[in-house]
């Protein structure tokens, strides 16, 4: 049997190859209504097939928010299941958006969902919760090696109400460092070595500003949420991430979404923000 090849490499090619984007899947009510559908499985259904038919082709990386699915229950989760299978076999890598964090068989569980091969909800990678203790993730780190998926973990969000926990200092920490800065440098153990990337991301916001005081080249991805409609450009992210930014997988839902459900004008705006931070990158 031959090895499974890891998440990093597989998104460092789809990057090059396809350019450094991730668009959310994001289903809520709000937008179901802006494209003229219902708010039920129906709507959701249409939603779903209508973006992965026009992006999955194309862009690196979709990223189903699961809770907007989840709403809907069992049959919520069977367009869940359907549109990451369709997504994956168009060549798009699926970071499933859940935010799972717990301990122990619990949180096996949750990775054994969305990580383990044949599991209906098998992703390329998850977002994980590390408030537990980074430790906590053990048993999706594993299984992730093991499966040949990847982990992008909650270190500096772009919510405001992150920085009362991501900001506050840990007084057993010879360093002082933050607990944002303590999950950016257990990721760049994860990753210590591994070439071209390691599987192991954090999220990071676009929006945050100038983040010269924290060690972003952990060696893996940065999830970077905040580009379009919640106010951060293109042209903001060397200014953020400095010399991690060609790491950085860009997220843009609403700034894509709201072009639905023309297909047409969905690539369109995927492609222009795609091309905007090849740009930008490869000036950096």
């Amino acid at each position: 049997m031959s090895p499974v090849e890891p998440f990093g490499a597989r998104l460092r090619r789809a990057m090059d190859e396809r350019g450094p984007l991730c668009v959310g899947i994001d289903p809520h009510a709000s937008l179901l209504t802006d494209w003229g559908l219902n708010d039920d499985i129906a709507g959701l259904e249409r939603f779903s097939r209508t973006v992965v038919e026009a992006l999955a082709d194309r862009v690196a990386v979709l990223k189903p928010q699961s809770a907007f699915f989840e709403r809907f229950g069992s049959r919520g989760i069977a367009v869940l299941e359907k549109s990451v299978e369709e997504a994956r076999a168009a060549g798009a890598l699926v970071v499933m958006d859940a935010k799972r964090g717990d301990i122990g068989s619990t949180m096996a569980a949750y990775a054994s969902a969305f990580l383990e091969k044949g599991s209906p909800l098998f992703s390329d990678a998850l977002t994980v919760s590390p408030y537990l203790g980074y430790g906590s993730l053990k048993p999706a780190v594993e299984l992730a090696r093991e499966s040949g998926a990847g982990l992008f973990v909650l270190a500096l969000t772009s919510n405001p109400e992150g920085g009362e926990v991501q900001h506050a200092v840990r007084p057993d920490d010879a360093a002082r460092r933050n607990v944002g800065a303590t999950m950016l440098a257990h990721l760049a153990e994860e990753n210590a070595g591994e070439a071209p990337m390691g599987s192991f991301g954090a999220v990071v916001g676009a929006t945050l500003g100038d983040l010269s005081s924290y060690d972003l080249d952990i060696n893996g991805p940065l999830l970077a949420p905040g580009i379009g409609a919640q106010g951060a450009t293109p042209a903001d992210l060397p200014g953020v991430f400095g010399v991690a930014v060609r790491r950085v997988v860009p997220n843009v839902s609403r700034g894509v979404l709201r072009h639905g459900p023309d297909v047409g004008a969905l690539r369109a705006s995927a492609e222009r923000f795609a091309e905007d931070i090849r740009a930008v990158a490869a000036a950096a």
